[in-house]
């Protein structure tokens, strides 16, 4: 299994966000981060992706193209989580997951439906959450059922804009080390964006930068995340160095002047 992008273009309303945008194959089992500053397409990326934007050029899973797939196979090809947060409803967290799971994946009894949610809620530490409302959630707990309401359905393809964005630190890395498990177990691929370099740095096999500039570079993220990457992309001087551990870590030192 691989996913494919040759010469994509998207935009919205005849501005082009991505023109011809051809990157390397994505095998199976990656974890990639999609980084970059505010504004260069990360999300618009995803939804197209997702199938959910207007796209010309090669997006394809294994060989078959999701934009041309009927919406009920993408769906079951693909799990995507946006940016928004699951709304703030009266349903329990329970319901939402296997409400989710059942719309997309009808063939699953109920027995299996069960598990896979009694496994997930248990893989993400929100048992506790499974009785409660929606309605009555913080907007981190809300972002963790909803990455639930994803991995629940173990799709080969997981496509997540900022999973991590409204969680404190534990939450954070608890995150990021299921989605790198479902690569690993599932032979998943998971495009993950982002801000926290460092954590991309821990857990994902491979980053994805975009530039304001339009620049973009794909690869192992020890080789790519260079003091002149950082600099071109986020305007930052910054410097990638090891912890304690070994694990890299970046630095960021000062702003570069934009006169």
């Amino acid at each position: 299994m691989s996913l494919l992008l040759d010469g994509v273009t998207v935009g919205y309303r005849g501005r082009p966000v991505f023109e011809g945008l051809t990157l390397p194959p994505v095998p199976a089992g990656s974890l990639v981060s999609v980084v970059g500053p505010n504004a260069v397409g990360k999300s618009t990326l995803l939804r197209s992706i997702a199938g959910l934007l207007p796209v010309a050029g090669r997006v394809e899973l294994t060989g078959e193209s999701l934009t041309a797939m009927p919406r009920p196979e993408r769906v079951r090809r693909l799990g995507y989580l946006p940016q928004t947060l699951p709304q703030a409803v009266p349903l329990v967290a329970y319901e939402t997951v296997f409400s989710a799971c059942r719309s997309a994946l009808g063939s699953w009894t109920n027995a299996d439906t069960e598990a896979a949610i009694e496994a997930v809620f248990d893989r993400l530490g929100i048992r506790h959450l499974a009785l409660r409302r929606l309605s009555e959630m913080s907007g981190g707990q809300r972002q963790m059922v909803g990455l639930a309401q994803v991995l629940v359905r173990r799709t080969p393809l997981l496509l997540l804009d900022e999973p991590t964005s409204a969680l404190d630190l534990r939450w954070q890395l608890n995150v990021l080390s299921a989605v790198r498990e479902a690569a690993d177990a599932q032979g998943a691929i998971a495009l993950v964006a982002s801000h926290d370099l460092n954590l991309a740095l821990r857990f994902c096999d491979q980053l994805l930068v975009l530039t304001p500039s339009g620049r973009i570079a794909m690869g192992a993220p020890e080789v790519i995340l260079t003091p002149e990457l950082l600099a071109s992309a986020y305007g930052i001087e910054a410097r990638i160095e090891r912890c304690s551990r070994g694990h890299p870590i970046v630095l960021a030192d000062q702003a570069l002047s934009t006169g």
